[in-house]
């Protein structure tokens, strides 16, 4: 081999060393920023998807109703804050006492569930029971036999009052914070979504300019496949949201099952979470119908099982039948690994993260094979 040859297969080789080497602290660097920013990116994704949601009612409305966007985009966000507002109106105390009566309904089941399992010889030790079977603290936040000291006229000591002052500060400022924090993820999500969904094409235009010039053409492909699986996988969603909701609330209601409506919406919100969210829907209406009698228990275990065939069997492949086709097992995988690795984020959000990952998948295999059959012919 010539000399300068040499050099320049050397310098290919170092560059290639070096860009590889680059490509890989950055790569590691992206997925330490992802591990540790996971709850903010998850987050972000929820507007997102919220944006996509939105903009894909306003789509759907526009095929009936002309309009400029911003128009039916204000519409729809009436209608659904109207929707809302009526409901919270209407049934907001019918709501509260249920969930109330839901809360202490389970709590009891769950406790007599333990007692059932350790009178037939069932180790509940296993079972994370403590927090729920334990005696809640009495009023002063203290136990009976470690009452606060009191002075020698009566009275609670400084150090005492200092105490209980610490706890209720510390107390009053977890629950601040907690609620402060629920309700600042709600807005932000709110937000996110209301901007995205007001300028879709802003956003998408924003996007692609910063993809390099000669990948821009299949990213374009890239993103609009991704929106348009994302808007009739929501959609369908939805509909499968409000269909499962309502037929467990009628369900329970002829059973005659105390709290029906709560269960009836708590049932429709899990269903967005699929396979998961059914099983641990049906669970919680299965505990709540105990109290109920054997034979109410039994009926709301076959309003269940016959709720999730039509679920699983009718309106999902009726309605999702061009929007996803992810078999179930790799499915439920996915949300498990997501669910142990990020919480209950990946466990909600697995589905449409999958989706996502389908859509790049499924397009590398098509240029694959576009590529392969090309050369085949050039041949």
């Amino acid at each position: 081999m010539p000399a300068e040859a040499n050099v320049q297969t050397r310098s290919d080789l170092a560059w290639a060393i070096t860009a590889g080497g680059i490509a890989t602290v950055s790569f590691a660097i992206f997925i330490g920023f992802a591990w540790y920013f996971s709850g903010t990116l998850f987050l972000i994704f929820a507007g997102v998807l919220l944006g996509v949601a939105l903009n894909a009612l306003t789509e759907l409305f526009g095929r009936f109703m002309g309009g400029p966007h911003p128009m039916r985009l204000a519409m729809i966000c009436i209608v659904l804050a109207a929707m809302l507002v009526g409901v919270m109106y209407l049934g907001g105390p019918t709501i509260a006492n249920q969930a109330k009566t839901l809360s202490g309904t389970l709590k009891s089941q769950v406790v007599n569930v333990k007692t059932y399992l350790e009178q037939h010889g069932v180790d509940t030790s296993y079972f994370d029971f403590n927090s729920i079977t334990s005696d809640p603290p009495t009023e002063q936040g203290t136990s009976p036999a470690t009452s606060p000291p009191k002075s020698s006229s009566g009275l609670p000591s400084a150090g005492a009052i200092a105490s209980s002052g610490g706890a209720i500060v510390s107390q009053t400022l977890k629950i601040l914070l907690g609620t402060v924090g629920a309700v600042g993820n709600f807005f932000i999500v709110l937000f996110l979504g209301l901007t995205f969904a007001a300028q879709p094409s802003v956003y998408r235009k924003g996007l692609l300019h910063l993809t390099p010039a000669k990948h821009r053409a299949p990213m374009t492909i890239i993103v609009d496949r991704i929106s348009d699986t994302l808007q009739r996988w929501l959609i369908a969603q939805m509909i499968t949201m409000v269909v499962v909701g309502a037929i467990t609330w009628i369900g329970l209601k002829l059973i005659g099952i105390p709290s029906a409506f709560i269960l009836g919406v708590q049932a429709g919100l899990l269903a967005f979470i699929p396979t998961v969210g059914a099983l641990l829907g049906g669970l919680i209406v299965v505990l709540a119908s105990l109290a109920s009698g054997w034979v109410a228990a039994a009926s709301a275990f076959a309003l269940f099982m016959g709720v999730h065939a039509l679920e699983s069997y009718i309106l999902t492949p009726i309605l999702q039948r061009q929007a996803l086709d992810i078999p179930p097992a790799t499915l439920f995988a996915f949300q498990i690994l997501l669910g142990v690795v990020f919480g209950v984020w990946g466990l909600a959000l697995a589905l449409p993260v999958l989706a996502i990952v389908k859509v790049v998948i499924d397009f590398m295999r098509e240029e694959d094979e576009a590529s392969a059959q090309d050369k085949a012919m050039a041949a």
